[in-house]
């Protein structure tokens, strides 16, 4: 019992260190993680933890970077920060949804920005679930070292796993084609 606290806090921590200091390598880590942990473990774990590293990535930018570079493209950032004021945490959680954009670069730009860092973490917790429960699941379908062993390679191909990497594949069509519907709802 104690050995699994200790391992969950340690995946925790790590997750934090991967994601706050822009490391790459989150996606494999959420996947190494869904395997450790299982799925719902993993995605608390993974869940919470890409939120905190995420928000120390955003807060070293705002109070490191920000001065410098609103004095160098202020007035060039003031639209944009404007629309930001206006639908900030609609803009973030589309960017969260769709992986398209890396979320380092996210934590970083929305660190120059004038959004609530309160709001900032929770509409990055939110935007993420979605992709980090494909990403986990992804990696808690993945057998274990000794079920490979007894059954080889061809004892990794389950379809839990085909189903959790087509769902990885579609997931980004998925979420631009809700996104649009969404869009097509509010203009109406």
């Amino acid at each position: 019992q104690r050995q699994m606290c200790i391992r969950d806090s340690l995946s925790f921590l790590i997750y934090v260190a991967v994601t706050g200091l822009s490391l790459p390598g989150a996606a494999v880590l959420t996947l190494g993680l869904g395997w450790l942990l299982g799925f719902s473990k993993g995605l608390i774990v993974v869940s919470f933890a890409s939120t905190t590293g995420a928000t120390l990535a955003f807060l070293f930018s705002r109070f490191l970077l920000r001065e410098t570079v609103m004095g160098k493209f202020g007035d060039r950032l003031k639209t944009f920060n404007d629309a930001l004021e206006r639908e900030g945490p609609f803009y973030l959680f589309t960017l969260r949804l769709i992986p398209v954009v890396p979320f380092f670069v996210i934590n970083l730009v929305m660190g120059l920005t004038p959004i609530r860092t309160t709001t900032y973490w929770w509409v990055s917790q939110l935007g993420m679930i979605p992709a980090t429960a494909v990403y986990v699941y992804a990696g808690s379908t993945f057998p274990s070292l000794s079920a490979i062993a007894e059954n080889g390679v061809g004892g990794i191909l389950k379809p839990q796993l085909i189903v959790a990497f087509a769902l990885l594949g579609l997931f980004p069509f998925i979420v631009k084609k809700g996104l649009a519907l969404t869009r097509r709802k509010a203009k109406a």
